[in-house]
């Protein structure tokens, strides 16, 4: 308790800023909801609610995507993260969290230039046998420069902005205590989570701050390409890389450009355009860890129509389950086997569905969509934003790494038909499933599996005799235990220990008063007034103490 006091003085300007941007955006409600207000004018900080005319004639995602954009870094990144979400927001809300990008104003290079020393150990112009100080790009967290290694090898050097981590971590100390008052105090928002979606925000914003773990991603990725020519991963140069700065090989191609461009640089979109998705599609469903970002800027045409991959800082990972729960979805659409793709449904979910008949009704009718539809025709963007908006509808909740998977692929998707305006993706996924089922069904995959469940059920029958022998002995000295895990009794126990908190303190202030009373007849001792001084304090305390309890009681009644 006392470190929250401490946190939320500390960020007391940060969080003044924060309110009167979301009051100006007509964001108000959520201010008051979440006690901010109260916080702020207590410390006397005034907050004015009133927002202008033009901007209250917005729509409301319009409103919400400028004000994180005013509010800076961590709000946009926020925001980007959002637009991952297409299991909670519908896609007008999806649209607007898009637009946020991370470009800001670069950081001059003076201001840049200690960070660079200290991060390489070294003048630039001794590690560098040339260095750009103008940037080439600058983002939110880092940005990027142009240098040459001695060798004369190309290189572009990322550099995270100076100050950044401060502003960060008080960003997400607000944003951790506003995501508990949001499950505390609306009962709609905790079937969503708010508490994870800002830890998760939290280990991405961390991973995304050391530029060194993005260099281990590249690695990574390199290490699964190898054997692939016409794929090129940037080359990390470790000697100058570190969680500040980040030196990897530069990469020249051609970015986002149109099909006839392409063409009179000697390319073929058609060819890039299915080398690309086949690249992503061989990281989700053979490795399960892909790039999740391939938006144009990102995804570079090569000579010889050989593909360049860059930025590996937003990465998703998929277990060996989900990967096979991925294929067996599209597998089941492709069959239009409705009893396969609820059980996948179902499974994604992890949690009781309040009406089972309703999903199935659903699972149902977004099947006969696709019914007289060649595969050929499925657009895997119109797919999935389909089954989130089921998802949606019947209120359950995506995994994360799901959200992140759909995303990636609308992203791919939208980037083929940019180049290659007859680009299907399901094309491309098509044979990435027969060939995974096949696999399964071969005579090794069968035994591997078979061995897997004989030695598993072995494990179980070898411990029976073990477990029941400590079940028992549990039960003789009486240490079997039983967890009920009951929603929302967190809340009630908040409740319940705010009441024991004003009820001791009300037995408290009791005590003052008769103790008080029963020195104010003893005679001697010092005096203030004529009257016994420690009387007096003892009378002094309980009236305040007796305001306390009044207010608190008063303040409760208001939630």
């Amino acid at each position: 308790m006392l470190w929250e006091t401490i946190s939320v003085v500390r960020d007391l300007p940060r969080l003044h800023e924060i309110a009167s941007v979301m009051i100006r955006y007509g964001w108000g409600d959520l201010v008051r909801v979440l006690g901010i207000s109260g916080a702020l004018e207590r410390a006397g900080r005034v907050l004015h609610w009133h927002s202008t005319s033009e901007i209250s004639q917005l729509d409301a995602p319009v409103r919400i995507r400028r004000a994180l954009e005013e509010l800076g870094p961590t709000f946009v990144k926020l925001g980007q993260l959002l637009a991952t979400r297409v299991d909670m927001f519908p896609p007008q809300w999806i649209a607007e969290f898009e637009k946020l990008h991370s470009q800001v104003p670069a950081v001059p290079y003076d201001m840049l230039y200690p960070d660079l020393v200290a991060a390489i150990k070294g003048e630039p112009g001794e590690v560098f046998a040339e260095f750009n100080p103008l940037p080439l790009a600058a983002a939110s967290i880092a940005q990027v420069h142009r240098a040459t290694l001695k060798d004369g090898t190309p290189v572009v050097v990322k550099i995270r902005r100076p100050g950044i981590e401060d502003v960060i971590r008080a960003d997400l100390r607000i944003l951790d205590h506003a995501a508990k008052l949001l499950e505390s105090e609306i009962p709609d928002a905790r079937r969503y989570d708010p508490v994870h979606i800002v830890s998760q925000f939290r280990r991405s914003l961390n991973r995304e701050l050391d530029l060194a773990k993005e260099a281990r991603n590249i690695d990574q990725f390199a290490r699964r390409f190898a054997d692939d020519p016409l794929v090129k991963i940037p080359r990390v140069y470790w000697e100058f890389t570190n969680d500040r700065v980040n030196v990897q090989e530069e990469i020249v191609g051609m970015a986002g450009v149109a099909p006839d461009k392409l063409r009179a640089s000697g390319l073929d979109p058609k060819l890039l355009a299915a080398r690309g998705a086949d690249t992503v599609l061989r990281m989700v469903l053979e490795h399960g860890y892909f790039h999740a970002d391939p938006h144009p800027g990102n995804i570079l045409f090569l000579p010889e129509n050989r593909i360049g991959i860059i930025d590996f800082g937003m990465v998703g990972m998929l277990t060996h389950h989900r990967r096979d729960q991925i294929v067996d979805m599209l597998h089941a659409l492709t069959r239009k086997d409705e009893q396969a793709m609820l059980q996948v449904l179902l499974d994604w979910s992890g949690e009781l569905v309040s009406d089972e008949d309703r999903l199935a009704y659903d699972v149902t009718e977004l099947l006969q969509n696709y019914d007289d539809l060649q595969l050929k025709d499925v657009k895997i963007g119109a797919l999935l934003n389909d089954v989130t908006a089921l998802m949606r509808d019947n209120n359950l909740v995506l995994p994360a790494d799901l959200t992140l998977l759909f995303k990636t692929l609308i992203t791919l998707e939208g980037l083929g038909q940019q180049i290659d305006p007859e680009f299907h993706m399901i094309d491309q996924v098509t044979p990435f499933v027969e060939r995974i089922i096949k696999q399964r069904y071969t005579p090794q995959a069968l035994l591997a599996r078979g061995r897997k469940s004989m030695r598993e059920a072995l494990e179980v029958v070898a411990d029976l005799p073990r477990d029941l022998q400590h079940l028992v002995r549990d039960m003789r000295r009486g240490r079997v235990r039983v967890d009920l895990d009951l929603k929302r009794l967190d809340h009630f126990g908040h409740q319940l220990d705010s009441a024991s908190n004003r009820l001791t303190m009300g037995i408290l202030t009791a005590s003052l008063v008769v103790g008080s009373s029963i020195i104010m007849t003893v005679e001697g001792g010092p005096q203030l007034f004529g009257l016994p001084l420690f009387g007096l304090l003892g009378f002094l305390i309980a009236f305040f103490n007796s305001l306390w309890i009044i207010f608190s009681i008063w303040r409760s009644g208001k939630h």
